[in-house]
């Protein structure tokens, strides 16, 4: 009898420790396929990132997919009863398991559809950022605006759960046009020459963004290609109304999305500039003055 159970001991050591092995060589194997394949593409003079991340990616999901199947076969006798049984079991763990097959279901309809990718310029809910990593739980953004202004950089990532695309409205800031509206107010005196200004700001703006007309006029077709985007102009224009302040002038353009704030501080200094020499606009603000009164105490003031 102890011989008949040192013999099935010896059987058992020898098939576990052979399994291992198998294991071992598989895992070798599907790390040098995945490094081979990394190699592969990166390959060339182009340098596609999103195209590389995608890669990457899917080569990533194939080999542990892969890797699951061969090493589960190894270790579990009776595999194809087992993946029967779990699809038995597969209603009572989708809802008992719901966030996280939405968030699979969002990662599919994420590369499926494509309402935003690996770049894009996104707002999701309350988050908007850049968009650096698509994951099956979760994608993550580079996160702009919050406690920044125009939109730039915070410095924190942010991951969403892929679910988010189903309950909340998306915001793509890259996707069908290149360029976003965007537009910059200015005050003046009521006696102001508002005409003159207007001029004045209309050169100031088309001698700044002359340079990215003809490439806005491409974007523009493309995109009336693609979707339904129609713009009766897209050239620099300047906007009057009356304002409780005086008279609005109103900057209109057409900019990157990303160099928001860069352009307007270029129009800020451009309109100081030149709204410095003239004589007959003046640009007004609110202010708020203190007078002090004889014979009040001291810090008492009247406003």
């Amino acid at each position: 009898m102890e011989s008949w159970i040192e013999y099935l001991n010896d059987i058992v050591e020898y098939e576990v420790r052979w399994n291992i092995y198998k294991t071992v060589l598989i895992i070798l194997i599907l790390w040098l396929i995945k490094k081979g394949a990394y190699k592969l593409i990166g390959i060339g003079k182009e340098k596609d990132l999103k195209r590389v991340y995608h890669w990457r990616k899917t080569i990533q999901y194939s080999i542990a997919f892969i890797g699951l199947l061969l090493i589960g076969n190894i270790w579990i006798s009776n595999f194809q009863s087992i993946t029967t049984f779990l699809g038995l079991l597969s209603a009572g763990i989708a809802i008992a398991l719901k966030d996280i097959f939405v968030n699979i279901a969002g990662w599919i309809f994420i590369y499926w559809k494509k309402p935003f990718d690996v770049g894009d310029r996104i707002q999701i809910g309350e988050f908007k950022g850049d968009v650096v990593d698509l994951r099956l739980m979760q994608f993550s953004i580079l996160e702009v605006g919050n406690w920044v202004d125009a939109e730039q950089s915070t410095g924190r990532i942010v991951h969403v759960p892929n679910g988010k695309v189903f309950m909340d409205a998306q915001a793509n800031y890259s996707q069908g046009f290149d360029y976003i509206w965007n537009e910059q107010h200015i005050n003046i005196s009521l006696d102001s020459d508002y005409k003159k200004a207007q001029v004045l700001l209309k050169e100031l703006l088309n001698d700044m963004f002359k340079p990215d007309f003809k490439s806005i006029e491409i974007a523009l077709r493309r995109a009336q290609k693609e979707h339904f985007i129609s713009f009766s102009q897209f050239t620099p224009t300047v906007y009057a109304k009356i304002h409780e302040r005086g008279i609005q002038l109103s900057l209109r353009y057409l900019c990157n999305p990303r160099k928001r704030r860069v352009f307007e501080h270029k129009v800020t200094e451009a309109i100081l500039d030149t709204f410095k020499g003239e004589k007959d606009i003046r640009i007004v603000y609110p202010i708020t003055s203190i007078y002090l009164e004889k014979g009040m105490g001291e810090g008492n003031t009247k406003a």
